[in-house]
């Protein structure tokens, strides 16, 4: 049987690669297609019709992965107030805390819209004339899924590894 530990730790190793190869493309794109639209626009009076969609959709899977790599490596935005005033021995509790209500908001959130891209489904949604809408908005369920796992991991991680911290009265 495989240990969990090794499963988070490929989960980390494997996403760094794809979420950073993703995020690079994204914008990369964006800034071509943006740069190529105002040039069109100016020098030829004429612009690709679907450009300024691709490029909201775009940002919107910019956004998903975005989130999900700062919320993997803990850089995500966050406001501390009440660790000033907790305890270090209560601090890892306070954290798993806020970790376990942030995975369950987004594993609500992952839920809600995996049932919009069914109803996208079930109707026939299109962009850009022909790409089934399900096809882009799949970035929904899966980034809240994949938030919902990484914060679930944190929160297993703040119990667990809050357990094994020394108190600051028995540190030698």
């Amino acid at each position: 049987m495989i240990p969990l530990r090794k499963i988070v730790r490929w989960y980390r190793y494997s996403s760094d690669w794809v979420l950073n190869g993703l995020i690079v493309l994204l914008l990369g794109g964006m800034v071509l297609l943006a740069a190529a639209q105002i040039l069109m626009r100016n020098l030829f009076s004429y612009s690709l019709f679907w450009g300024d969609d691709l490029i909201q959709l775009a940002l919107l899977w910019l956004v998903m992965s975005g989130a999900v790599a700062a919320a993997r490596t803990g850089e995500h935005l966050r406001i501390n107030i009440l660790a000033r005033f907790i305890s270090p021995v209560a601090k890892p509790w306070m954290y798993a805390a806020i970790h376990a209500f942030t995975a369950a908001v987004c594993a609500t959130l992952a839920w809600q819209s995996a049932l919009l891209v069914l109803e996208s489904l079930k109707y026939g949604d299109t962009l850009f004339g022909e790409l089934p809408a399900w096809v882009a908005q799949l970035v929904m369920p899966i980034g809240f899924g994949l938030l919902a796992f990484n914060y679930s991991v944190l929160c297993l991680s703040e119990i667990f590894h809050g357990l094994r911290r020394p108190s600051p009265g028995n540190v030698s």
